[in-house]
């Protein structure tokens, strides 16, 4: 698992990834651009009302949320613009791995995208489970590492199985292998965790996943 990691990791720095780093970054800050000029045009037609003290309490407020909101949707925005490239991404892995080998089958779009939107949608609300466990309970650190370690590792090892066997088959596999899935996870997890390193997690998860599922094959 450690040597696995180590791979993925330094090849997500090689030509070939850099080029699709390159294009995933700028479609996640397109992503981010949007939201926070959605965000922000939301709620200045709730600034200037009342005297004007309240307005400025009122925009100092909006200015510290999307700086905290931009933070907690970075992760899920990169991994829905990263899901744009995960095929090209797997390719790239697989080649290098087996360079006779079949070639995975990609996703078609549509189902594609929607496991990008589901994954996007539960990550932010996996992470919004740990900020309350952090608040009330003090267990943040430990609910991150496993909440995240669980649905980055089942999310990635289905999406990397599934250029080789059906959905069923992807979630059967997982199934038999889950903890093994699960300690990658926790391992893509530590990167998440770290700022600006975690912008390269999509592209780390995948090339790490793609060596899980050959070797669990």
């Amino acid at each position: 698992m450690l040597a696995d990691a180590l791979d993925a990791f330094s090849q997500i720095f090689s030509p070939p990834f850099r080029r699709v780093m390159w294009k995933s970054l700028g479609l996640t800050a397109a992503i981010l651009a949007a939201a926070g000029f959605a965000l922000d045009r939301l709620a200045v037609s709730y600034i200037h009302v009342g005297p004007a003290w309240l307005s400025f309490v009122l925009s100092t407020l909006v200015g510290l949320g999307l700086v905290v909101g931009a933070i907690v949707l970075a992760p899920p925005a990169v991994s829905l613009a990263a899901g744009f490239y995960l095929d090209e991404i797997a390719a790239i892995v697989e080649r290098s791995i087996d360079s006779r080998g079949p070639p995975g089958t990609p996703l078609p779009f549509g189902p594609a995208l929607a496991l990008g939107l589901r994954f996007a949608v539960l990550s932010i609300a996996v992470n919004f489970v740990v900020l309350v466990l952090t608040v009330f309970a003090g267990v943040g650190l430990a609910a991150f590492f496993v909440l995240n370690g669980y649905l980055i590792g089942r999310e990635y090892f289905e999406l990397a199985a599934m250029r080789r066997v059906s959905a069923s088959e992807a979630r059967d596999l997982f199934d038999r292998h889950w903890l093994e899935v699960f300690g990658a996870g926790v391992i893509v997890a530590a990167l998440v965790a770290v700022p600006v390193l975690n912008l390269l997690a999509p592209l780390f998860a995948t090339a790490l996943m793609i060596r899980v599922v050959k070797r669990v094959s």
